[in-house]
C-alpha cells in the first residue's frame, strides 16, 4: 500500500490511508510514536482529519523520519 518513499500510495484515488504500522510506543524524547512518527494529538485526531490535512501528517512524518537518520 505505501511506497518506498514512505508516501501513501493513490492519495488522488482513495481514502489516505493511516501510516500506523501497529509499533506503537511514544518516545518520551521527541513525543513521536516508534513506529509511525505522529504526535499523540495526531493519532487521536487521525480519524476526523479530512483528507488535506492527513496529507499534511504525511509530510511532516517524512520529515520527521528524516531527522532521526
Amino acid at each position: 500500500m505505501f511506497s518506498s518513499s514512505s508516501q501513501p500510495s493513490g492519495a488522488a484515488t482513495a481514502a489516505v490511508p493511516s501510516p500506523c504500522i501497529s509499533v506503537c510506543r511514544i518516545d518520551p524524547a521527541t513525543g513521536w510514536c516508534e513506529g509511525c512518527y505522529r504526535t499523540i494529538d495526531e493519532i487521536a485526531h487521525w480519524g476526523v482529519l479530512d483528507d488535506g490535512e492527513k496529507l499534511g501528517v504525511w509530510a511532516e512524518l517524512k520529515r520527521r523520519r528524516a531527522e532521526t537518520r
